[in-house]
């Protein structure tokens, strides 16, 4: 493994740099982050500015990763390791593979389990549209598709509009909360719209 290029390309959806796991909560977010997105990595050993400060003890490392994946991780999750040496000093890599039974929850320091999602070098808290999504990815039967007059004003607006939230789409069509929901979580796992999540906000646009 490259380990140079890899801090050259900086933290990012797949990849997260950490000097020392210090929080079990901190670093079980990130985990299920990764699991709930395409997977990534772990660098411990590496500063946030990619500087290489290496680990005196790998073993602690591991051991907090691996109390974090199984404690605070449901599902728990299982993190590959590998011992990188460089410049006479140890860097540990934990690989988190994309999960395939979506949503993972963080038990958060309040005690709660929480849904998160990489967004960029962020671990974000999930929508609840977002972890329905991910509950409905899973899915063998697949989504049946009812095409209204509320699903056909969201394509034309769509059509017209580059991108919509779905509060502005629920104010449209004067529609419930849990209707708004239902019809893009729906729209979404079809591919019709697509679904972006940012650190501030989160919209839809068509596939």
């Amino acid at each position: 493994m490259n380990i140079r290029k890899l801090i050259l390309e900086g933290e990012g959806v797949t990849l997260d740099f950490k000097k020392r796991i210090t929080s079990c909560e901190k670093i079980a977010r990130t985990m299920v982050s990764f699991a709930n997105n395409r997977g990534g990595r772990l660098l411990i050993g590496i500063a946030d500015d990619g500087t290489i400060s290496g680990l005196k003890s790998e073993d602690e490392e591991k051991y907090m990763i691996t109390r974090a994946a199984h404690l605070y991780c449901k599902p728990a999750l299982d993190p590959v390791f590998e011992e990188v040496y460089i410049d006479d000093k140890v860097v540990l890599v934990a690989e988190i593979k994309k999960s395939e039974i979506k949503p993972h929850y963080a038990l958060g320091e309040d005690k709660k389990w929480w849904v998160y999602i990489r967004v960029n070098d962020k671990s974000v808290l999930a929508s609840k549209i977002v972890v329905d999504v991910l509950k409905r990815e899973n899915n063998e039967h697949g989504v049946f598709l009812e095409y209204s007059a509320r699903e056909k004003a969201l394509l034309e607006y769509l059509d017209k509009n580059e991108r919509i939230t779905s509060r502005e789409y629920s104010l449209m069509l004067k529609l419930s909360r849990r209707s708004t929901h239902r019809i893009l979580v729906n729209l979404v796992l079809s591919g019709v719209i697509r679904l972006h999540t940012t650190e501030r906000e989160e919209y839809y646009t068509a596939s």
